[in-house]
């Protein structure tokens, strides 16, 4: 049975408050950089540095807490971390990749232009496809 907060040990309320406010402090920071990045670019930085390492923060209250509460350990959060750590960068790349390509093919000004070695690259890549 899980224990109300206010029998929760001194430590363990100061642990888990301190984890809150770092995960809090950093979902908003990201939210914050989000709001004031100029580009889309810079804009995908921010929210996902945030969301990582502040979905972390909270994690880890909720493992303190819960494992204190039920006086046993509670380690089923860890997936939670799994996912948001594997998912957060591969989305990041997706949107990445399709904004980039969108402001290649418009043209735009503001993109990077492809290297030399992407070109080559993208030779090889479909040099091995033909062959096959």
């Amino acid at each position: 049975m899980i224990q109300p907060v206010s029998d929760l040990p001194l430590w363990a309320a100061m642990v888990v408050a301190a984890f809150l406010i770092f995960g809090s402090a950093l979902a908003l920071i990201g939210a914050i950089g989000f709001l004031r990045l100029p580009t889309f670019y810079e804009r995908l930085h921010a929210p996902t540095l945030g969301t990582s390492w502040g979905v972390g923060g909270i994690m880890l209250a909720s493992m303190v807490y819960f494992s204190v509460s039920s006086s046993r350990p509670v380690l089923h959060e860890i997936l939670i971390g799994l996912f948001v750590t594997v998912t957060t960068p591969i989305t990041f790349m997706l949107l990445a990749r399709a904004a980039l390509h969108r402001d290649r093919a418009e043209s735009n000004g503001n993109v990077p232009e492809k290297h030399q070695h992407d070109l080559e690259d993208v030779e090889a890549i479909q040099g091995n496809a033909e062959e096959n």
